[in-house]
């Protein structure tokens, strides 16, 4: 939307995320998860590949090892062996016993709860980081910022921007804090059930008329 200013924009940012918010009350991280430990290997190996993918891998993996420790002093093999189908599993599987011994020699097998102590943790970057403190503890840090969540913030006329942290910058200046976690799964599951990124069904879409992108 060409010249639309900052408050008629957040305006329409906030019509957007009521719509979808009827749309999909249910919406929810989609990985399977018990704890903070389990949410942070699920999104850790959830890289290039889906959450149903994860979700047939993670019970096995985490009945043989469940939790930090046990995972920590894993076979890099059989840790390998288990992830295999998530692809790029030996990289996944030296990043989940980093990760795993780096709660174990830091923080005492815990999941720690802030941005600086994830983020510096063997495979966690920062949207890894905002998917724990949003989904495991309810800490409003950021948006996850994946695939449909920039290619939605685009279309939908909230970013100009291309990498994923001006994504976030762009998405957390035109939303109120309380709602980053609760925004990324509903562009993900509009993007996922509606907005598809070679066929949008915009006849199907119930944010089309307040989106720029609209082919209706």
């Amino acid at each position: 939307m060409p010249r639309e200013s900052k408050k008629a924009r957040a305006e329409r940012a906030a019509e957007i995320f009521e719509l979808l918010t009827e749309e999909y009350p249910a919406a929810h991280c989609e990985l399977d998860f018990v704890d903070p430990f389990q949410l942070a290997v699920a999104t850790i190996l959830s890289a290039q590949t889906t959450d149903e993918r994860v979700n047939m891998v993670t019970p096995e993996l985490f009945r043989r090892f469940p939790d930090a420790r046990r995972l920590a002093a894993a076979d890099q093999g059989e840790v390998e062996e288990l992830v295999r189908s998530t692809g790029f599993f030996r990289n996944k599987a030296r990043n989940i016993i980093g990760f795993a011994r780096g709660l174990v020699a830091d923080h005492e097998g815990e999941v720690p709860r802030t941005m600086a102590e994830l983020s510096v943790l063997p495979g966690v970057g920062r949207k890894t980081a905002n998917v724990i403190l949003g989904n495991a503890f309810g800490i409003d840090e950021g948006v996850v910022v994946d695939t449909h969540v920039k290619r939605l913030s685009g279309l939908l006329g909230f970013t100009r921007e291309e990498s994923p942290d001006k994504v976030e910058r762009d998405l957390m200046a035109i939303f109120p804090r309380e709602r980053w976690t609760m925004l990324a799964h509903l562009l993900i599951w509009h993007g996922r059930r509606v907005c598809d990124a070679r066929r949008p069904r915009c006849e199907a879409c119930v944010v089309s008329h307040l989106c720029p992108s609209s082919r209706v």
